[in-house]
């Protein structure tokens, strides 16, 4: 319903973070997708996530349902950099409890222009220096409150601020974020994400 409603009819590729049920489970509203990209879907992915991916839409990565009108996952295992047209496409591993879980890089001719990191307590070394100076950062942090998994509002505005992007957006919010309330608290340059979002990058 959001990709209907924000017009969106063509998906090039899909790029998973993890396998958590949030994060999979509109695999098979692939499916309209699949079939206008010539019966294909690219389908990016760690070597345990895609493992997960494989085992539970098993229908869908066997073959066995290799006819129009269904998800047709083509497997790509993430082992490093990669592109998406004309996009570098940079991991980042990220700590998120016991799971495995990567966030993304997305640079254009040498600049930074994207980094998604959704689920995670924190980022690796790495993964930091990757990451300063982004132009656009999108970041998870569910609550006001500390959580063993996730970042909080103010370790996530910390953050923010210590990678120096340009703006932020905070994403995967809980109930108890109030919209208007919290923008009012936030710093200059970041926001809180919005249904009906939409960034040009």
């Amino acid at each position: 319903m959001q990709a209907l409603r924000a017009g969106i009819r063509k998906v090039d590729a899909v790029v998973y973070t993890h396998s958590h049920a949030d994060h999979i489970m509109g695999f098979d509203d692939l499916r309209r997708f699949s079939t206008a990209n010539r019966n294909r879907m690219p389908v990016y992915a760690a070597p345990e996530t895609m493992e997960t991916l494989s085992s539970i839409f098993f229908y869908a990565f066997s073959g066995q349902a290799w006819f129009p009108g269904y998800v047709h996952p083509e497997p790509h295992i993430i082992g490093g950099p990669f592109y998406l047209g004309e996009n570098e496409i940079i991991p980042v591993e990220l700590e998120h409890g016991r799971a495995h879980v990567l966030g993304f890089l997305v640079r254009q001719e040498r600049r930074s222009v994207l980094a998604y990191v959704s689920d995670c307590k924190a980022i690796s070394p790495e993964g930091m220096e990757a990451l300063q100076g982004v132009d656009t950062l999108i970041l998870g942090t569910p609550s006001y409150h500390s959580h063993p998994t996730h970042l909080s509002l103010s370790e996530g505005i910390a953050l923010a601020g210590s990678l120096g992007a340009r703006q932020t957006f905070l994403t995967h919010l809980s109930h108890d974020l109030g919209h208007a309330q919290t923008e009012k608290s936030l710093p200059p340059g970041i926001l809180l994400a919005y249904d009906r979002l939409r960034l040009e990058l």
